[in-house]
């Protein structure tokens, strides 16, 4: 069983997927390992082809990039994810909600 990432990016405002939104992932010291842009459903399917080691990770997702894009006002330059791999081998799943002026998170499966 091999640890994998992805996530999927929603958007709330015009509820649908957040097509091209840059997200990075970093290990603990904040070294890039890892960018990739959301496709046409707001999913990033995997994010690096070896398994991810036991430690903290960040994904961080250039919301503010999104919205300029877009010539949407909005409040958070960028969304940063901190997660913790535990080393079980288990596949993680990291989704955002996002808007404007507001983000929410959780484990997904």
């Amino acid at each position: 069983m091999s640890t994998t990432l992805s996530t999927h990016v929603l958007d709330a405002t015009l509820g649908g997927p957040a097509v091209g939104v840059t997200v990075r992932l970093e290990d603990s010291t904040g070294a890039a390992l890892a960018t990739h842009r959301t496709d046409d459903d707001g999913r990033i399917g995997s994010f690096v082809a070896d398994p991810l080691t036991e430690g903290t990770y960040r994904l961080v997702f250039d919301s503010g990039g999104f919205f300029s894009a877009q010539g949407r006002e909005h409040f958070y330059p960028e969304v940063v994810v901190v997660f913790r791999v535990d080393g079980s081998g288990r596949g993680y799943h990291v989704p955002i909600l996002l808007s404007p002026f507001a983000y929410t998170t959780y484990r997904g499966s």
